[in-house]
């Protein structure tokens, strides 16, 4: 493991994002989630790459533990980072931290590449980020 922090992005929560007890809707959590993955991806690069060679990611399981509640007004951090392993898949993991400090919610995802033409996920995605042109350091804070 290395020192160095995870990719972050910032949000501020809006009023229409609110659920009838004023705190934010359950699903927009996901969302916040979404927002960090799809930014750390364009940030790292490679995407252009995946277009290239057909491929694009594809959110197959997500999951999310409420820490703290959000309200209006409230900017938070969303952090995202990939977690590589063997197979088809790889992880991501967010969490959604209040500007100071409250972790809100962590974010768990499993992912992985689809080739758009045959509808299947492809192997070893890692190395299709790095054939696609990715900084690998800033998609993963693990060596």
């Amino acid at each position: 493991m290395t020192d160095r922090e995870p990719f972050r992005t910032r949000i501020k929560v809006r009023h229409y994002e609110l659920d009838t007890l004023g705190h934010l809707n359950h699903a927009v959590y996901h969302s916040y989630g979404e927002v960090a993955r799809l930014e750390l991806f364009e940030a790292a690069g490679g995407l252009e790459g995946f277009r290239e060679a057909n491929l694009a990611s594809v959110l197959l399981e997500t999951h999310v533990v409420f820490r703290r509640e959000l309200r209006a007004g409230d900017v938070v951090d969303v952090t995202c980072e990939a977690k590589f392993g063997s197979g088809k898949t790889f992880k991501m993991d967010s969490d959604i931290i209040k500007l100071d400090g409250t972790l809100a919610a962590e974010i768990t995802c499993t992912l992985g590449l689809m080739d758009l033409e045959r509808r299947k996920l492809v192997e070893d995605p890692r190395g299709r980020f790095e054939a696609a042109g990715a900084d690998l350091k800033l998609l993963s804070t693990a060596e």
